[in-house]
């Protein structure tokens, strides 16, 4: 059998009392992802000190920088190499205000068997997106008035924004680039049928205040047997493009002013 070398290079240094009492601490605290301010209000120290401790922590491979000024706590299942990674989730959080949306939501609650290549991710700050700890990251800002209908979840102990069932769809009506189209919502909506509340996803459309993701809702509703009584004058007359992510290019539908880019053979399910 062939086992893999580890140099002294590659493997962990030991830690100073300090170092111990602070990994401890943060841990024992469920502060596994701290910032310099944690550093310092631990230990009692100046901020360049902090500086200074979280850089020899890094190079023994103790901690993980994530972003500036945050760092991850490499635990001992992490190895003798020091490599780990936390989930994607609760790195959201380093970010917020924000939630976990779109793609993402709609694969966590399975509503899509697709698995994005990155974590979508709604904020209340113009973000750009990122790569950390080699999982991408999509920032996509919303105004605050769209800012609401989520849920906490406990993701290892630590709370967790995510859209719940009914603004997952809503959201991905709202902006279907982020999705993969009004197709991928569509086989999302059938999917999520029996578990969504109709008269909160209605409510929740109108809220958003966007005729256009209102119209896509009737329409797929319509398409999918269910009500969309609520919905009865609450459009614009002018036409709204059913699928923005594709050419537009097709028929009009008189009932939802929308001009059908996608036919109905293709989002039937």
């Amino acid at each position: 059998m062939v086992t893999e070398s580890v140099t002294s290079d590659e493997k962990r240094k030991g830690l100073s009392k300090m170092e111990s009492y602070l990994l401890s601490y943060l841990t024992e605290n469920r502060k596994n992802i701290f910032a310099l301010s944690d550093v310092v209000t631990v230990l009692d120290c100046t901020y360049e000190n902090a500086k200074v401790i979280v850089e020899r922590l890094a190079k023994k491979k103790w901690i993980v920088r994530i972003i500036k000024g945050r760092y991850l706590i490499a635990p001992l299942t992490a190895g003798v190499k020091g490599e780990y990674t936390e989930h994607e989730f609760i790195i959201a959080t380093l970010f917020e205000p924000c939630y976990i949306a779109y793609w993402t939501a709609l694969n966590y609650y399975g509503f899509t068997e697709q698995v994005p290549n990155k974590i979508f991710v709604v904020a209340r700050k113009r973000l750009k997106d990122k790569e950390i700890l080699g999982m991408k990251f999509k920032f996509v800002h919303i105004s605050e008035k769209k800012f609401f209908g989520f849920n906490e979840i406990l993701i290892s102990n630590v709370r967790v924004k995510i859209s719940d069932k009914e603004k997952t769809i809503v959201d991905c009506l709202d902006k279907p680039r982020y999705c993969g189209g009004i197709e991928e919502i569509t086989k999302a909506a059938f999917f999520a049928k029996d578990e969504i509340d109709l008269g909160k996803l209605t409510d929740y459309v109108t809220e958003m205040g966007n005729n256009a993701a209102i119209k896509r809702l009737g329409f797929i509703l319509d398409l999918l047997g269910m009500d969309s009584k609520n919905l009865d004058g609450k459009i614009s007359n002018s036409y709204s493009i059913l699928d923005p992510t594709k050419r537009k290019k097709g028929k009009y539908d008189p009932k939802w002013k929308l001009l059908l880019n996608v036919s109905k053979a293709e989002l039937k399910w």
